[in-house]
């Protein structure tokens, strides 16, 4: 199985080779973050059209953590184009933080069209050093289809316990390798290498449930759904919440 994947991979890579040439000469990198966040708004706009009612069940829960006060610090990673934004409840102060720069005007307006929330600061870095964010901060932090693509999914999670003040919660919605041995699998593994150059870093493989589950939050709830879109080599969706 291992040699077809490799065989398999090496057709598509000379069927990709211009674009991974451009890749190897660091012209690539800059136009993938210039066009990505435009490819984002497209399909998460129809993402959220499938994904309503579960992503207002998720995000519904955000309600209870208002506490007295009626406002919760909610720190998005990777918030990309702002579309969880409309399923946020009123009273969220938000912080943003994604590594390419490029996002904040999609995510502007976005802002703006969501009035029932207050917008904080939006971040420049990755989730594996959120430095400028004070440990203990947040009552809520989100990640949607974010796991992906970071460097360490470990690291960030991490980063995720720092922020959390005790009590808080992490809710996630996040893609995941297919089951092993299947053949969904393995076209993921033959896809993969031309797919993060194509996704801004996306990784089809990752089995994020088992970073969450060594995580030691003090609760972890999580179900699996099917992914939204069958022509794309995405594989299943995991989402729930981790109480620090």
């Amino acid at each position: 199985m291992d040699v077809l994947v490799q065989l398999l991979q090496l057709l598509v890579l000379l069927l990709t080779l211009p674009l991974h040439l451009m890749a190897l000469l660091g012209c690539w990198q800059p136009l993938c973050k210039s066009y990505f966040p435009y490819l984002m708004a497209a399909l998460t706009a129809k993402s959220n059209q499938k994904m309503e009612s579960k992503k207002r069940e998720l995000f519904g829960q955000i309600k209870r953590l208002t506490g007295g006060s009626g406002k919760v610090a909610l720190l998005e990673l990777g918030c990309g184009t702002g579309a969880n934004f409309q399923f946020y409840p009123a009273g969220c102060r938000i912080t943003c933080l994604d590594p390419n720069p490029h996002m904040e005007k999609l995510l502007t307006k976005s802002m703006a069209e969501n009035r029932h929330l207050q917008y904080e600061q939006f971040v420049v870095a990755s989730g594996e050093d959120m430095k400028q964010l004070a440990d203990g901060s947040m009552d809520v932090v989100v990640s949607t289809l974010v796991l992906c693509s970071v460097q360490s999914p470990r690291r960030v999670l991490q980063e995720v316990q720092r922020v959390l003040r005790p009590g808080g919660v992490f809710f996630f919605w996040e893609h995941v390798a297919e089951p092993r041995g299947s053949w969904a699998l393995l076209w993921q593994q033959v896809l993969e290498p031309t797919w993060k150059h194509i996704g801004d870093g996306c990784c089809l493989t990752r089995e994020t449930w088992k970073d969450l589950e060594s995580a030691q939050f003090s609760e972890l709830q999580m179900e699996q759904q099917p992914p939204p879109f069958k022509w794309l080599p995405v594989g299943p969706h995991i989402m729930g919440k981790a109480i620090k």
